[in-house]
Order: structure tokens, then sequence, then C-alpha cells
């Protein structure tokens, strides 16, 4: 009597396992941890900010070199490095018109890839984090008025640059509206900075004094902001946890 040959494994279930561990939300949230901390540690190490404020690369000149900031700001922007000594560099090294082109751009293409990163890398496992009442908000401000919303916040510079994106990223809201959205609301401050790099070496211009004064105006009314909505969620958690009558 011939004894039953066992079945055979199908040959693809490791590499499917594999193929599903590596595909799983938190992977990828992993992978996008680790591709951030990279570029930012590149960033701290090699600091090409310092470089392109020292205009570098010297053989391009006029568009071209515009062209290449504005590229590099926006990798800068991924990387985490502020963007207010991108925007004095633009306006230092090209001056108000051909600086704030080039800021504008490096600002769309930076919050783009940060957007795409969180979306593809990200969204799956973080949805899943959103326990607290402020990211609950966020989250449903950005799904059901997500033009609206992104260009209130690009507007008033009391939320982070990169926060932002992420933030985005993980609600429902679509990409045009919030390249849209970043495009138009960066517009103020961004022109703000770039004219304040501009006339940098005249302090006492009234062009460089209107120009901070904006900055800290648009700082001051942020904060303001962001104090009145923090307010306004503690008196409502309070009223929600307060004591029952029994």
């Amino acid at each position: 009597m011939f004894e039953p040959v066992p079945a055979a494994r199908p040959a693809g279930g490791l590499a499917a396992r594999c193929a599903k561990l590596l595909l799983s939300p938190w992977s990828r949230f992993s992978l996008l941890v680790a591709v951030l901390l990279a570029a930012a540690t590149t960033m701290l190490l090699f600091e090409p900010q310092r470089l392109l404020a020292s205009g570098w690369p010297p053989q391009l000149t006029g568009s071209g070199a515009a062209m290449v900031f504005g590229l590099a700001y926006g990798v800068c922007t991924v990387a985490f490095v502020p963007r207010p000594l991108l925007n004095l560099a633009a306006g230092a090294l090209f001056g108000a018109q051909a600086g704030l082109a080039a800021a504008l751009a490096g600002t769309v293409l930076g919050a783009g890839v940060s957007f795409l990163l969180g979306r593809v890398l990200g969204q799956d496992a973080l949805r899943t984090l959103l326990r607290g009442k402020w990211l609950k908000a966020a989250d449903g401000l950005l799904s059901r008025h997500g033009f609206r919303s992104m260009l209130a916040i690009r507007l008033f510079p009391g939320v982070p640059f990169a926060a932002a994106n992420y933030c985005a990223a993980t609600s429902r809201m679509g990409y045009p509206p919030f390249l849209l959205a970043t495009g138009l609301g960066s517009i103020p401050n961004t022109a703000a900075y770039v004219i304040a790099g501009s006339e940098a070496s005249s302090p006492t211009s009234p062009v460089f004094l209107a120009a901070m004064g904006f900055i800290v105006l648009s700082g001051a009314g942020a904060a303001l902001v962001a104090w009145r909505k923090h307010h306004r969620l503690g008196r409502a958690g309070g009223a929600a946890h307060g004591p029952s009558s029994e």
C-alpha cells in the first residue's frame, strides 16, 4: 500500500504573507517615519539651507537659479527646515518678485510631497490613533470643509507647516483642494518674509518695517485664534464631563 502523499504547501504562501506584512499600515507608517528621520538627519548634517542662502550653486543665475532654489526649497520643507529661513533667503537672493515666485513654488511642492507621503504611507495607521478631541476635530473639519479649513490654517501661521501637511493627509481631504488652499493661503505670510529678506540691507526702510509689522501682527493673530479655540474646547470638555445629578 502506498502511503498518502502530503499535500504540497502553496508555493506563494510565504511570499504572500511577507508581502502582506510589508504592505500593512504600520509597516508603511514605519517606512514614513524612517524616511522623515533620514531627511531631517541629512538636513542637520549638511545644512543645505546655508548653501542656498549663500547663492549656491554659483554657476546658475537668473531664472535657472530661482527654479533650482524652488526645488531645493520643497525638499527642505519636507525635511522640516523652517520656512521663514527659506523665505528670507529667497528674498535676499532673488528680490521680492522672483523670490516670492520661487518660495511659493517650493511651498506648494513641499506640501504636495508631504501630503502624498502621509496619504500613501501613513493614513491607514494614523487614522487608528484619532482618539483625542483635537485630532477628531481637525479630522472632521478637513474632511468636510477641506479647502476652507486649510486656507485658514495657511493664512494664520499658528499651525506648523509640516504638521498641517500630515494632518491633512490623514483626513479625507482631496489633493487638488489641499494644493490650491496651500498656494493661496501661503501668499501673504510668505510675501512678508520674502520682502523682509529683500530689504534686509536697509532695516529702517518703510518696506522692511511694514513687512516685519505684518509678520508680528499675523503671529499675534494666530496665537489669539489658537487660544480662543483651546479655551472653547476646554469649556466644552468640562461641560461634557461635569458632575451628573443623582
